[in-house]
């Protein structure tokens, strides 16, 4: 049977379209997801920094505070074949008291030590920071965005426990994609040890994350894209952007959840917490800070946010 001239040149377009859809999220794969240099971000509005927080972040003194700390190096096998770097400190005075970190997209585990500096001199806790896959001297050719990276957690757990012992009392602290790989881990099968989970600038799922920055950042609209980059992702890295879901996972947490962000984060938009907060099944609070862009919560309030960390550990830690 012979086919119209019509329905050949629709074909052809329909094939074209499809080519140029598969190109475009090849792209965005590796835009966003595979291991690379990435420069996309740089002058992006969204991730500019006031003077008063980048005071902070370059100059408050605790990047020579976590230079001059002895951490211990640790490894892990990750379930895909993959070695891990994390780093353990001890606190000063014996305690079953231990956090465990994650840094932010492109950052490292160092990068924590703002947060660890408090922990470790005024909480008198245990301090583990670790690369994420695909960051710092961990392997990895892709970000997993908190998704494979929960049960990178949960492994780190089970050495933090055997490093400290059964009596345990273990605090997950994540700063954005720290945050989301938190949330993530926090609906799985966690052990008891596990007594707390602090979410900063956290976001619900990898999904409506890209759907937000596409259209802000390239003002573009997510179909069809998207799915085909998820598709791509779900090939090349293992995992979908509808499966990472830290809002899937809250549902299912039975560990107590503090959630903190930036009213005026443009990146990662504060809505997105207030929708984690309210589909949260385990008790749940949250705190939302004036002025304050993306990550920036503890550099511009630092008194308030370790105001009501210190109340909501004391709380479900210092029982």
């Amino acid at each position: 049977m012979k086919i119209g001239k019509g329905l050949k040149i629709m074909i052809a377009l329909i094939a074209i379209l499809l080519c140029i859809d598969l190109f475009a999220g090849n792209y965005f794969y590796n835009l966003a997801i595979k291991r690379e240099q990435k420069t996309f971000l740089q002058g992006n509005e969204d991730l500019e920094v006031s003077a008063s927080a980048m005071n902070v972040f370059t100059e408050g003194g605790w990047r020579d505070w976590v230079a001059s700390q002895s951490f211990e190096g640790w490894q892990l096998q990750t379930f895909d074949d993959l070695t891990l770097k994390g780093y353990y400190l001890p606190a000063t005075t014996d305690t079953n008291k231990t956090v465990i970190f994650g840094h932010g997209y492109l950052g490292k585990a160092t990068d924590m030590g703002l947060y660890a500096q408090y922990y470790y001199e005024e909480l008198g806790y245990n301090i583990f920071l670790f690369d994420m896959r695909g960051h710092g001297k961990s392997e990895g050719e892709y970000f997993g965005f908190g998704w494979h990276d929960r049960l990178d957690v949960l492994d780190w757990t089970d050495q933090v426990i055997e490093r400290v012992g059964t009596n345990a009392e273990i605090v997950l602290h994540g700063l954005s994609m720290g945050a989301g790989t938190m949330l993530m881990a926090s609906g799985e099968e966690l052990p008891p040890q596990v007594q707390a989970v602090i979410a900063d600038s956290g976001y619900t799922n990898v999904y409506d994350l890209f759907q937000y920055q596409m259209n802000r950042m390239y003002n573009i609209p997510a179909f069809p894209v998207l799915p085909t980059t998820s598709m791509v992702s779900n090939i090349r890295a293992n995992y979908s952007f509808y499966e990472a879901s830290a809002i899937d996972q809250v549902k299912k947490a039975e560990v107590p959840i503090l959630y903190f962000h930036g009213k005026e984060d443009t990146f990662v938009p504060a809505r997105m917490a207030n929708e984690l907060y309210e589909e949260t099944n385990s008790h749940a609070e949250i705190f939302l800070y004036d002025d304050a862009g993306h990550g920036e919560a503890y550099a511009l309030h630092k008194k308030k946010y370790q105001t009501k960390l210190s109340d909501f550990l004391t709380r479900f830690i210092d029982k």
